[in-house]
């Protein structure tokens, strides 16, 4: 059996870890973003490239959980909370992906003048990344209370979701030719919606491993259709 110090010390490890995986996931997310509003290509292919070291880091986190359980054999609170992390590893994998999204955007329309000035896009990913800092920090922390008031900024996503949603079919409404372009960016919208509900998804892990039951802390459906995507994090063609 390992001794309480060497549990620790694989702990703080762990913790370093995910601080640097979620380091690598904010700012895809905010230079792919960046590359959408100056329409860079460049920039894309290079949040996209970046895709693969957040990838290894996954499993590289994952692996480090299955020999900490195996070695060290952990219980109760401590075994929840390595379980715990591991599934942060797997959210954050993911939010990497809708990262990876926004720059695919970008690809598909950087040769076109964008429909407008993109406002409530960016604004949308500045709280995003907040989320996802706020919810690994409550998460290693074993923060509940930071945890509970991650749910409120999704809610600000949302909101700012439908606004870009609902403004961007009146461009399609009024004028046809614009729909492509406009349907670009309501994934590049939905992509940011969904890193964003990744942030919940952590937050609620953070719940589980404090008490040991899981919380819904969904709020309530946007009332908008959800956007289809074969894979999530992907973009249509």
């Amino acid at each position: 059996m390992a001794t309480r110090s060497e549990l620790d010390r694989a702990l703080n490890q762990l913790r370093d870890m995910l601080f640097h995986m979620e380091a690598l996931v904010r700012e895809a997310l905010l230079r792919g973003m960046e590359s959408l509003k100056n329409r860079d290509a460049e920039l894309a292919r290079d949040v996209i490239r970046s895709d693969d070291a957040i990838n290894v880091l996954r499993y590289d986190v994952e692996q480090f959980c299955v020999d900490m359980i195996a070695t060290q054999q952990p219980v109760a609170s401590d075994l929840r909370a390595i379980i715990g992390m591991m599934h942060l590893a797997v959210e954050m994998e993911r939010m990497g992906d809708h990262a990876a999204g926004v720059a695919k955007v970008t690809l598909a329309v950087y040769a076109e003048p964008l429909l407008k000035p993109l406002i409530d896009l960016p604004r949308m990913v500045v709280v995003a990344t907040e989320m996802l800092h706020e919810a690994v920090r409550a998460l290693v922390n074993l923060d509940a209370e930071a945890a509970r008031e991650i749910i409120s900024r999704d809610d600000e996503v949302d909101a700012l979701h439908n606004q870009v949603f609902r403004e961007l079919i009146t461009y399609m409404l009024e004028d046809p030719s614009t729909i492509r372009r406009a349907t670009k960016l309501i994934w590049a919208s939905h992509a940011v919606e969904r890193f964003a509900d990744r942030a919940t998804n952590i937050a609620e892990r953070t719940l589980f491993i404090g008490s040991g039951k899981l919380e819904d802390l969904t709020s309530e459906a946007s009332g908008l259709p959800e956007v289809p995507a074969a894979d999530d994090g992907e973009v249509a063609a």
